[in-house]
């Protein structure tokens, strides 16, 4: 039986691990729009390393990942990021998606992250409960906002539902 020892930051090391997951949920066509992953550069560059996280079992293999990078580099927009959960196909519906997100959103009220979005397809019924059970709610939804490039939906146009958490303790003043 699986047991998570821990959540802890990512690192470079784990890139492989990481890869792995995210292409699961890109081959699958219900998490992303993507169609491939980035090189660990890109995706280093792109997301603060206080916003990446990795789950790890008692075996220290990576079983899930969670990183938020900022939404604007104006100054005004400095506290929203977009973040993203991936849990490996073997664990999931296991509560690794939820030991990741409240990583996540630990870290993010500990850097003056106020508000955390993220464009879920609503198709991804897993992914909506559980953003909603931390605290998320939906502010809107996206119609045909872009082509699917991978799994069951190749080429067809998807609405994504957007979905936000705003921080109790920063931002708020």
């Amino acid at each position: 039986m699986l047991r998570l020892m821990r959540v802890r930051a990512m690192t470079a090391a784990d890139w492989s691990s990481v890869e792995r997951i995210y292409r699961q949920g890109i081959d699958e066509g219900e998490a992303t729009f993507e169609i491939d992953t980035p090189s660990w550069e890109v995706f280093e560059a792109a997301r603060p390393s206080a916003l990446r996280w990795v789950a790890v079992d008692d075996a220290e293999t990576v079983r899930g990942w969670a990183a938020a990078s900022p939404v604007s580099a104006r100054p005004a927009y400095r506290g929203v990021v977009e973040h993203s959960v991936y849990v490996d196909r073997e664990v999931r519906g296991a509560g690794v998606g939820r030991m990741l997100l409240n990583a996540l959103i630990a870290a993010a009220e500990a850097v003056d992250i106020w508000t955390i979005q993220s464009s879920i397809f609503p198709e991804n019924a897993a992914s909506l409960r559980l953003h909603e059970s931390a605290g998320f709610r939906v502010v809107g939804r996206r119609e045909r906002i872009a082509r699917s490039g991978r799994g069951a939906h190749a080429g067809r146009w998807r609405d994504t539902v957007l979905i936000e958490r705003r921080s109790a303790v920063t931002g708020s003043d």
